[in-house]
């Protein structure tokens, strides 16, 4: 299906196209709906705010009477507050003490804040210049009634849950999760609770550093162990989580070793390769295969490349076959802070940091090079992106910069 090896965009692109969404449905109660995908575009069932009411603490007033004396003494005839309106008309010499989120009493149109008033007794007077309507939350000022609070295929965040809460939601219709399995291959490996690690036996990193990168809501996840290089026991590790799973992915022994058994588990389950080897480093050799529109991730052994095809690649495709519609990672274009040559034809994505010297922001490279080494990941920033046909990186050149979500807000 593809020319090898793949540039990565094509590869996204054209598996995008084959994924099939899944169709099921449930409802859960919205404090349990962070990270799931909404099933359906959802409009507000009100104005918010329903009434216009105070954006601050402090006097209402008639602005005509201000603008026609300044020095007018308004004498305070009640107070307002949030949930226990002030039901009477304030006429045109008086003030209504009132504070934020109450509703605007009728002849009211301006609020001062307090610390703009002197107060004397049941006496206030103005101390700046006013604004009709200053300081006063219209109908409708954050949502009007039918407004789009979330369209379908998006992820709910927790500004999400606020305003679903706020214009009158109390339970939402999800996408059913994605089940996905993942497993780490490799005779040398063993679990970090292991007791018995013999010599020349490593920690398995990778598996428990993708379950937490998928560590997402809309992902039921499966630990399906560690699998000996074994085609045959492989193949049967394959056959057991697409037995369980929609997605199955697994690192380690996707290159073209004597003890590298992807390719050939992949036959013998009966799944047909669509990707093998991408036009990236770190990642090359990886592969992708399909059975009954299952979808089987060969990840590189090297935790930098399982890491970095798992943000560029995989992560986009699970938030379509969830349902999601934002499938393109966040991009930005910074200055380079770095010297860099390459090969022609493959793209590099180089950990790196950004840097601030108070004038300028760019980007430097992080940590030890190869693709085995975690400790580049653990204090980066994020991915820089070498393009394909770029031979040499010089400082101040445009680049492109994905940034890790952990390093957000």
């Amino acid at each position: 299906m593809f020319i090898k090896p793949t540039k990565l965009e094509h590869a996204r692109v054209e598996l995008l196209k084959s994924i099939k969404l899944k169709k099921n449905v449930i409802e859960v109660p919205l404090q349990k709906a962070s990270e799931r995908i909404s099933y359906k575009k959802i409009n507000s069932k009100l104005n918010l705010p329903s009434t216009t009411n105070s954006a601050v603490d402090g006097y209402g007033i008639a602005s005509a009477t201000y603008f026609a004396n300044p020095k007018t003494e308004f004498s305070v005839i009640g107070v307002a507050k949030a949930g226990h309106p002030f039901k009477k008309k304030i006429l045109s010499s008086q003030a209504i003490e009132i504070y934020t989120g109450a509703i605007m009493p009728l002849g009211v149109d301006a609020i001062v804040m307090h610390e703009k008033c002197e107060r004397i007794d049941n006496k206030v007077k103005i101390k700046e210049d006013i604004k009709k309507n200053q300081n006063m939350r219209p109908v409708g000022e954050n949502l009007k009634k039918g407004e789009v609070v979330v369209n379908k295929g998006k992820v709910l965040n927790s500004a999400d849950i606020g305003q679903l809460a706020a214009s009158g939601n109390s339970k939402v219709n999800v996408y059913e999760k994605v089940r996905v399995s993942v497993i780490s291959t490799g005779d040398e490996l063993v679990s970090a609770n292991s007791k018995n690690r013999l010599e020349g036996q490593i920690y398995d990193s990778n598996k428990p550093m993708l379950l937490s990168l998928l560590s997402q809501n809309y992902l039921n996840l499966s630990d399906m162990g560690i699998v000996k290089d074994n085609r045959s026991k492989l193949a049967a590790k394959y056959a057991e989580a697409l037995s369980k799973s929609d997605v199955v992915i697994s690192s380690g022994g996707a290159s073209d070793g004597i003890e590298d058994h992807t390719q050939n588990a992949l036959k013998d389950v009966g799944a047909k390769c669509l990707v093998w080897q991408l036009a990236m480093k770190p990642g090359k050799p990886m592969a992708v295969g399909n059975l009954k529109n299952k979808l089987i991730f060969c990840l590189p052994g090297n935790p930098v490349a399982a890491f970095v095809c798992t943000k560029l690649l995989i992560k986009p495709l699970l938030i379509k076959m969830s349902g999601g519609i934002d499938l393109e990672p966040l991009e930005i274009k910074l200055r380079s802070g770095f010297e860099h040559t390459k090969r022609v034809g493959r793209a590099e994505y180089l950990r790196a940091k950004i840097v601030n010297d108070g004038k300028d922001t760019i980007i430097k490279l992080h940590g030890r090079k190869g693709a085995g080494v975690i400790s580049s990941l653990t204090g980066a920033d994020g991915i820089v992106e070498i393009p394909m046909e770029c031979k040499s990186v010089n400082i101040g050149d445009l680049l492109t910069f994905f940034p890790f979500d952990h390093r957000g807000l």
